[in-house]
This record gives structure tokens, sequence and C-alpha cells, in this order.
């Protein structure tokens, strides 16, 4: 990567920003970017003319006179951690600046008593679960791109699995966020314990907010002991079956941390048999994760479905392939969405799809379309009212990736509820200007 020499004008923008960071290589040039960088840019904002430079400070300090500076000017910036999820949400519009977190990645504080650490927003997940690992605890996410996911970009898109069957959302694990305003002013919510507090929610607000709200730039969380031993039950046949074991395990008193059901496409494609699937995984000693995993396994057998139970590196491999499973596509042209369904309600989306998976519990999942029609057609289904007046099949379904073209003519968010007034008053309170990720939200916000 080239760097901006601060005596050599390369462009306004680029030229400013290396003044302001006074470093090598802290700001490179639109054409010196690494090409698989660029394409992960372009995925995330509108056609024409590409952002100017991509920006690296190294500290919250940094972090706070780049957005200054670009408040000044009134450019606009886009976020990016390590770019797994850039493109995720709306396309961004009119981008000056893409700004990286990548280098902000120091570890802060681990309290391992107290069961909380504190990171900047640029460190790799993978390598906070490494640190925490020594001391025996984690954090309790899965998020897409284990490896490459910064922990920033994780609470910027509200990014996790089947890990929120025990340990709910991100919004659950985080105690405390420090954040960049628009205006180039660092804020702070929450800290190392729960409190309540008057006005804004900051720590909620700031999940899943795509960087429209504020720049995260650190992070505290909520961490939990490694358990002794994992096991996973998979279960798979006919929808009816299927369908009536989560009901089950819904309504009794195991505790799996995760539990999904899976499309028929989807177990196929794992090599689990035929039919839809339940996977359910348990953590905790050795004698009750064996008698769980064995219970849901004679649920199984009842019901006439097929079973299995997986441990150890067969487990580990089980999951990681689930996961790498639903988010890769076989063509450019498929569609990952986000959906969210009444839990009673998801065998019967599951059945209309090629790949998917729902947590039983939540009714949140993924599914992969086959064009911007199947989306259309799924999302109406979603929003239909049920014979008796009650919406039988309420939910929502936005699109996470897709062929630039099917963003431009479908909306991503698919949301025009009567809370859009609210979200953009919130908006122009907190970005007024509308310089932080403009047009990734719902509504264009």
């Amino acid at each position: 990567m080239k760097a901006i020499s601060n005596d050599k004008p390369q462009g306004v923008c680029a030229t400013d920003f290396a003044s302001v960071l006074g470093e090598e290589n802290a700001v490179c040039l639109w054409e010196n970017i690494e090409i698989g960088q660029q394409k992960r840019i372009q995925q995330a904002v509108t056609s024409g003319k590409p952002p100017t430079c991509i920006v690296y400070p190294r500290t919250q300090q940094q972090l706070a006179a780049v957005i200054a500076k670009a408040y000044s000017h009134n450019w606009r910036v886009l976020p990016c951690g390590s770019g797994s999820k850039l493109s995720w949400g709306g396309l961004a519009k009119g981008v000056d600046v893409v700004v990286g977190t990548e280098r902000i990645n120091q570890l802060i504080e681990h309290a391992v008593g107290d069961l909380t650490v504190t990171v900047e927003a640029g460190m790799k997940f993978s390598d906070l679960q490494a640190l925490l690992a020594k001391s025996r605890q984690f954090l309790a996410l899965d998020p897409t791109a284990p490896q490459s996911a910064t922990i920033g970009g994780i609470v910027a898109t509200g990014d996790t699995g089947s890990l929120r069957q025990r340990y709910g959302s991100v919004r659950d694990q985080l105690l405390g966020v420090t954040f960049v305003r628009a205006d180039g002013e660092i804020a702070k919510a929450g800290g190392r314990v729960v409190k309540n507090v008057a006005g804004y929610d900051l720590m909620k607000l700031l999940t899943g907010s795509y960087g429209t709200l504020g720049f995260i730039s650190q992070l505290t969380f909520r961490v939990y002991p490694l358990s002794e031993a994992s096991g996973t039950v998979v279960l798979t046949g006919s929808a009816e079956a299927v369908s009536q074991a989560a009901d089950i395990l819904r309504g009794s008193a195991l505790t799996p941390v995760q539990a999904d059901l899976l499309s028929t496409k989807l177990v196929s494609s794992l090599g689990l048999g035929e039919g839809l699937g339940l996977i359910a995984r348990f953590q905790s000693i050795s004698e009750s994760v064996k008698e769980q995993s064995n219970r849901v396994l004679e649920v199984g057998q009842k019901l006439g479905l097929d079973g299995a139970i997986f441990a150890d590196a067969d487990e580990a491999s089980l999951w990681q392939r689930l996961q790498e499973r639903i988010h890769s596509t076989a063509t450019e042209s498929v569609i990952t969405c986000k959906i969210g369904v009444l839990p009673t309600a998801a065998v019967d989306i599951l059945t209309q799809v090629g790949l998917g998976l729902i947590h039983i519990s939540s009714g949140l999942g993924l599914l992969q379309l086959e064009d911007k029609n199947q989306v259309l057609k799924v999302r109406e289904q979603l929003r239909s009212a049920g014979s008796d007046g009650t919406q039988a099949n309420s939910g929502f379904l936005t699109i996470l990736e897709a062929p630039m073209a099917v963003k431009e003519q479908v909306d991503v968010w698919g949301y025009n509820g009567n809370a859009l007034p609210l979200m953009r008053r919130i908006k122009e309170q907190f970005d007024s200007k509308n310089i932080l990720s403009p047009g990734r939200f719902v509504g264009g916000i």
C-alpha cells in the first residue's frame, strides 16, 4: 500500500487527512487500495464515483480528529472494520472517504473476576476469543466470518447467530460503548456494570445501526466461563415431526445453547440425511450434556425421526460447516436474507426455500433466495394476515447480501412501519449533516 506524502498534493481529501494523522501509510488513495478491498467497498456504495481514499487512524483520538475533519468539510464517511460485512445493508450514497478501524485494536481491560472485557473496535473477534480462552472464558457471540470480523463491525451490524438461544443478542451482552459523534466529539455510555439510564439507551441504539449514528471506537462486554463439555444432536425427517420436536424442545426444561431448524437443502448439503432438520447443542458438565442429548434423541425416536449425536472434533466441524454453508453463495446471483418470523411458523417458511436456518426460540434466521421475485414473495407472505384477521406469519425479511442491481431495485430493509419518522428524528439529532453511512439504514437513513 502506497502512503500519502504530506508535501505532495494528491487531492484535498487525502492530504487533509494525512496532515491530521501525521503518519506514513495512514492514508491510501483509491487507486492504490488492494483490489479485493476495492471490491468490498464497491459492494457497499452506490455506483458512480468511488471514495477518494481510505484512512487508517491508530487511536480513538485520531479517529475523532478524522471525523471532525470530515464534519467540517461535509465529507461523507463509510466506517469499515475488516470489510467482512460491508456488503450488508443498504448502499451508502456519495461516500467521500472510507475510515478503517483495523489499527484501533487494543485490549483495554480484561477483568477476569468480574467476567467483563473492554476492547477497541478494530480488534478481530478471533483474536479476542484467543485472549479470553487463556482465562477459560469466551464472548458468547457467533458472528459471520469469525476469523476476520472486528468487534466494532459485529456490534454495528448486530451480528450474532445460534448462540442467541442461550446468551441473547449482541445488545444483551454489551455493557458499555465509546463512540465518536458525527462532529468528532468522543462520547461514552454504560460501563462495566448494568445500570438503568435516563434518555436514549445508547448501547442498544448503536447496536445494529450500521454506523449511521456514530463511529464505535471501544466496547465493554460481559463474558462467560468455557464449559467442560459440549455435544450436539441432529434430528432429521418429515416437516411435521421436526416441527413437533421443536415444540417439545421449546416447552421442555432442557437448556440448549444453540438450537436451529434447518431446511431440507441445508440438511442434505451437510450430509446429515434427508428431510428438514433440528440441531441442538448442549454445553455444561459432561453428565448434563450426555443426559440432555439423549433426551432429545429419545424425542426424535418417538416421532420417527433419524438422529445422531456429534462430539469433539466432529461437532466443531459440523458447526463450522453449517455457518460456512449458510453464508456461502454458489452463484453471484444468490440473495442472502435475514428473517424474523413467529417460531411456530418457521417450518412452513423453510419448506418453501432452498438453504435456510431459523432459531427455534427467537424465530430469527438466514435464508438464501434465488432472485428478487422470491424475496418479494416471502416478504409478502410474512406480512399477510391469517383468516382470522391476525398476523399469522407476521415477521420481516431484510436483504443482507445481494447483487448491486437487486439492491438498487428492491428495498433492502422492507420496512414501512410507523417508526420511520422517529428513526429520522434520531438520525437528525445524532448526525444532522448526514455524513455517517448515508443511505445504509432503514428508509434510506
